[in-house]
Parts: structure tokens; C-alpha cells; sequence
């Protein structure tokens, strides 16, 4: 029973292959529709969707497109995915850690707030799992304070805020396509801005600089008549992971639809376990990317090693960034609660073709180690506090 498991499907084999077959696998017609349905499945209105290779891509590109580079800070929660880190040096500026919300693990915006200095130019924002970050409360603190906001929103594809669709509002969001997420086109991002110029800045940065008119590209055409107007990067997505993109965005309903029940089964199961904490959520209005739970960190290596050994694979999403080699000598606020829950949390198995049957099978083993050598395994380990106990055992 594997972590991830990607949807790949007739559809996708033949819209793969067809791409290849056509001979044309570079960025092209593929990667248009692509960028189309895109705009389409988000409600992106007057809103300009950039394709790019990778997620990774996708936030080094929003980053220098706030215009933060060399002696400007951003600032970045401190549990979160390596991916945001190094978009923001890679562009040359220096990130800020900060702690997070202790219910929704999103960017606690209270204590970003109090990190805003002179050289602050952006707030990264991320989604975490089935939890959409406080996106007015983000977009009145840039408002406040002058900054730019991008909204990483790998894990949030398909979900929607308050009604409105995840890349409709935001001032920069970037989506992952890559092979473990909700959604897959073997890998792919895409960054969404409300600005032409920006867009059009997107489309120089991710050729190299160049500005070769997309309308031939979009054609499947080359064109050698084109200028180095900007820095660059070979950020361009192919034609076939482009078509694998579209197969998945037709299903995106029914992925949406099996990854919400799966979560809410763990739910109505795992709330019977004592020692585990739930994700405080009903999956509503979510296309969840992962399943999480909290267990005693004295217990939790054991807990995984317990399923490993059964066959059941989980993860840890995350490790606390500032606590990585590369990552700790920059600045940051308090940062209790992302130690906390960096040493709490595990990833259940979760994927787009999830039956009930391999929850309930998770869930047995969980509720079986708990009844077992975890509940002595917890006992030995005397929480530092009462509150603790308490934590684990509601």
C-alpha cells in the first residue's frame, strides 16, 4: 500500500503517446491546451496561466517576478516543502522563517506580520494538505504593508476558498503537476498572475529569456527570429507531459470526488483510536493532496516502522526547513508550534484510485498498534505535561 500512487489510465497512455507519435516534443500546441484548461478549470477570468516544467520552476519564477533578489527577504513558513526555500535563493534573496497556525498548518499571518522588516518584498503562502491557508488575512497584510504575495498551492488544485476556485484571487499562485500530486502531468507548473506584462515576463523567463513569439510556438513551429531580453531558464514544458496534464484535468471531478472520501473515511475510523489527532476539517470544498495525522513523537518512528513492516507505506510532510543544514543561519520569528508538529505529524496512504478497503486496512493496523505496543510504548514515554496527554488521547 504505497504513500502515492498516480492515476494512469488508458487516457493518458494514449494522449502520451500520441505526442509522441506526432514527433513535436517540445512546448507546442499540447502545452496551449494545456495553459487553456488550466485557465478554464480555475475560473481564472482575466487571469494570465504560464505552463513551465516543474512546481519548483513555478516558485522560482513567482519569486523574481515580486521582485525580490539579492539584499530582500522573504518570508516563508518554516514547515513547508524544501521547494519553497530554494525558489526564494535561487532568486537571490534571503528567507525568513516563520511559525505556523497550530489547527490548519498554514503561515501563521499574525506572526508574519511581526516579521515584515525594511527588506521584506514577498510572503510565500502555502496550502498544507486538506487546510487553504487565510487568504483575506494574506491579502490585507499585502495590502498593509506593500508586499506581494505568492500562494503556493501545490497541494490545493481544485479546491476552493470561500467559493471562489484556488487560482482565481491570489496576487501570484503556483500549482504543481508533479508524479505524486492530485493531479499529474509527469511533472508540470503553472504560475497564474493577474498582469500582462508579467505574463508575458513568465513566458521570456521560462525560454531562456528569449522572446520568440509564442504564437508559433503554440503552432508547433520553430522561429528564429527572437531576442535575449531578459535573464532565463530552460523552464519551457514538453507537448507530452502537457497531453498527460489534459487527460487528468478531464478527471478532475472524479479525483476530487475519491480523495474526499477517502479522507473522510480515515475520519470516521480513526476517530475511534485513541492517541491520534485528526485533521480538524470535513473536506468540503477540497481536492485534498494528502491525508495527515498527529501521534506522540515518542511513538511515531515506532508507528511507521509497524506499518512499513506490514506493507503500509506513510511519509512525513514535513521536516522542519530551518532545522536543514543549508537553511540555518537565516532569520526567523519563534517557531514553536512547526517543531512541534514537524516531530508529530505522518502521511497516510492517499491516491486518486483509493478503495475503502485499503483504508479500513490502514486504519486496522493504526488501531491495532495503539491497542498494543504503542499504548505501552506511550505510557513509558510520560508526556512533559498533562495537555500533552491529553492531546493524543481525545
Amino acid at each position: 500500500m504505497p504513500l502515492y500512487r498516480p492515476l494512469v489510465e488508458a487516457e493518458e497512455v494514449a494522449a502520451g503517446s500520441a505526442e509522441l507519435a506526432a514527433g513535436w516534443l517540445g512546448m507546442g500546441r499540447a502545452v496551449a491546451a494545456f495553459e487553456e484548461a488550466v485557465h478554464r478549470a480555475i475560473g481564472a477570468g482575466s487571469r494570465a496561466t504560464v505552463a513551465v516544467s516543474t512546481g519548483s520552476a513555478a516558485l522560482h519564477l513567482a519569486v523574481i517576478i515580486t521582485g525580490a533578489g539579492p539584499g530582500s527577504e522573504v518570508i516563508v513558513p518554516a514547515f513547508t516543502h524544501l521547494a519553497d526555500v530554494q525558489a526564494v535563493i535561487a532568486a537571490g534573496a534571503e528567507p525568513v522563517f516563520c511559525d505556523i497556525d497550530p489547527l490548519t498548518l498554514c503561515i501563521d499571518l499574525d506572526r508574519a506580520a511581526e516579521l515584515v522588516g525594511p527588506a521584506t518584498r514577498a510572503v510565500v503562502v502555502m496550502d498544507y494538505g486538506p487546510h487553504l491557508c487565510d487568504h483575506a488575512a494574506a491579502a490585507a497584510l499585502a495590502d498593509e504593508r506593500g508586499l506581494r504575495i505568492v500562494h503556493d498551492a501545490a497541494h490545493t488544485f481544485g479546491s476552493a476558498y470561500h467559493g471562489r476556485p484556488v487560482g482565481s484571487f491570489s496576487d501570484i499562485c503556483v500549482f504543481s503537476f508533479d508524479p505524486v500530486k492530485a493531479l499529474t502531468a509527469i511533472d508540470a507548473g503553472v504560475v497564474v498572475v493577474g498582469d500582462e506584462i508579467e505574463m508575458r515576463r513568465l513566458r521570456h523567463l521560462r525560454l531562456l529569456g528569449s522572446d520568440q513569439p509564442v504564437e508559433a510556438i503554440y503552432r508547433n513551429e520553430k522561429t528564429w527570429d527572437y531576442d535575449a531580453v531578459d535573464i532565463g531558464y530552460r523552464y519551457h514544458l514538453s507537448n507530452v507531459h502537457a497531453a498527460v496534464g489534459l487527460a487528468q484535468l478531464a478527471k478532475l471531478d472524479q479525483i476530487r470526488a475519491v480523495r474526499q472520501a477517502a479522507s473522510r473515511w480515515y475520519q470516521e475510523r480513526l476517530k475511534l483510536v485513541d492517541g491520534v489527532q485528526l485533521p480538524p476539517t470535513d473536506f468540503d470544498d477540497v481536492n485534498p493532496f494528502l491525508y495527515y495525522v498527529r501521534v506522540d513523537p515518542a511513538i511515531r518512528d515506532d508507528l511507521r516502522s509497524h506499518l512499513a513492516d506490514r506493507g503500509i507505506g506513510t511519509g512525513i510532510h514535513w521536516r522542519p526547513a530551518h532545522l536543514q543544514t543549508r537553511f540555518s543561519g537565516f532569520r526567523h520569528g519563534p517557531l514553536h508550534v512547526t517543531e512541534q508538529v514537524g516531530e508529530e505529524i505522518i502521511s497516510l496512504p492517499l491516491h486518486s484510485a483509493m478503495s475503502e478497503t485499503v483504508v479500513d486496512r490502514v486504519c486496522a493496523e493504526i488501531a491495532a498498534y495503539f491497542r498494543g505496543a504503542g499504548r505501552a510504548r506511550a505510557a513509558l514515554a510520560q508526556p512533559a505535561s498533562a495537555s500533552d496527554h491529553r492531546r493524543y488521547s481525545a
